[in-house]
């Protein structure tokens, strides 16, 4: 039993009890390397998460795991980790709340993708989300064609909140479903109304090329006006 429980080594391992400072020293940076990581990684990897909450539940984790997994882990130095933890926590969150510019930088803000059933260009190509991706989300809303769309916003949680139009408001959109949008082409094969493959853009097109007015694209399906069915 003594041999099992050398108090010396289960709590310290052998080390000087000046090395917390070192501990110490050693969680402040690996917990700001950790939360600068994952705000750069793009929210959409924390998804339904903050970054911050994803940084608490990573350190935590592992300052818990190792103490219990490996006896050449003391369990003061953990626990000091856990403390600095907490203080770091403690001190992010009021700086969120006192300071606009600083939440801003490690929440991110909330960006606009869809305006008018028509891509906003530039907030899409900013935020990690690829054009599939992002029709998978908007079919399991029961969502045909991006005309039914009024706007849609990138919450700084990664989550997409959609607004739509009334039913009479719909107008003709990009469809989203797979089998419509595989036939889109640079061939316009007859007049109608047609939704740039790239921005959403809607144009009245005659049988030939058409140059898109809003990205300058060339790519078009046939744009589908249908109500939403939910």
């Amino acid at each position: 039993m003594n041999d099992i429980f050398e108090w010396k080594r289960l709590f310290f391992n052998d080390l000087p009890i000046k090395f917390l400072a070192e501990v110490i020293f050693r969680t402040v940076i690996m917990f700001i390397v950790v939360l600068l990581t994952l705000k750069f990684a793009g929210k959409r990897g924390v998804k339904q998460l903050s970054v911050f909450e994803v940084v608490i539940i990573i350190s935590l984790g592992s300052a818990a795991g190792d103490p219990m997994f490996y006896e050449d882990v003391g369990l003061v130095p953990a626990i000091t980790v856990f403390l600095i933890i907490l203080i770091m926590y403690r001190t992010v969150t009021w700086l969120l709340g006192k300071s606009k510019r600083f939440e801003k930088f490690i929440e991110g803000s909330v960006q606009c993708i869809i305006e008018d059933g028509q891509f906003s260009i530039s907030s899409f190509e900013r935020e990690d989300l690829a054009q599939d991706e992002f029709f998978a989300e908007m079919r399991l809303k029961s969502i045909e064609h991006l005309g039914q769309v009024r706007n849609a916003y990138i919450e700084t949680n990664g989550t997409i909140s959609i607004y739509f139009y009334e039913d009479k408001d719909i107008k003709y959109g990009l469809p989203i479903r797979p089998q419509l949008f595989a036939l889109k082409s640079s061939i316009i094969p007859k007049a109608g109304i047609y939704a740039c493959t790239f921005c959403a853009n809607t144009q009245k097109l005659e049988p030939t090329e058409g140059t898109c007015t809003v990205c300058g694209k060339k790519e078009w399906v046939l744009a589908i006006n249908t109500r939403r069915i939910v």
